[in-house]
C-alpha cells in the first residue's frame, strides 16, 4: 500500500530544506557575531585619509499584504539602502567602510581629513580644514 508522492518523498523534501534554511539562519548569525567580535577586539586607530569614492547598495522587497474585500492577493514593495565609502590612506591602501545615510551625504569625494575606524567598523571622518 503505497503512498506516492506525498507519502514518501515529499516529508524528507520537507525536513531537507527545513534543515538547509535553519543552516543558512545559523551561519549567518554566527559570521555577523564573529564581524562584531572582532571589530570590538580590534584597536580604534586615526588615519589621515581621503574619500575616493562613494556607492550605494539598494535592495527591493516585496510582501504579500492578504489581500482586499474582493479576495484580490495584494503587494506592497519596501526597500533598504546601505551606504558605503571607500577612503585611501597615505600608504596608498584602500578600505570600504560601511556608513550611515547622514554621514554618506556629509562626505564628498576629494574630501581629506581624519578618518578614525575601529576593524571594520567606520567610527567618524573629521574634514581637514582648508588654509
Amino acid at each position: 500500500m503505497g503512498f506516492g508522492f506525498m507519502g514518501g518523498l515529499f516529508p524528507i523534501m520537507f525536513i531537507l530544506v527545513f534543515g538547509i534554511v535553519i543552516a543558512l539562519f545559523i551561519a549567518t548569525a554566527i559570521s555577523g557575531l564573529k564581524t562584531w567580535n572582532k571589530n570590538n577586539h580590534s584597536p580604534r586607530l586615526t588615519v589621515d585619509a581621503t574619500v575616493v569614492s562613494k556607492r550605494m547598495d539598494v535592495s527591493h522587497h516585496h510582501h504579500a499584504n492578504g489581500g482586499n474585500a474582493t479576495g484580490a492577493q495584494g503587494f506592497h514593495t519596501t526597500s533598504t539602502t546601505n551606504y558605503f565609502v571607500t577612503f585611501e590612506v597615505e600608504s596608498g591602501d584602500r578600505m570600504e567602510l560601511s556608513v550611515s545615510g547622514t554621514e554618506y551625504g556629509m562626505l564628498v569625494e576629494g574630501d581629506t581629513g581624519r578618518l578614525s575606524f575601529q576593524g571594520t567598523r567606520y567610527l567618524s571622518f573629521e574634514r581637514a580644514r582648508e588654509a
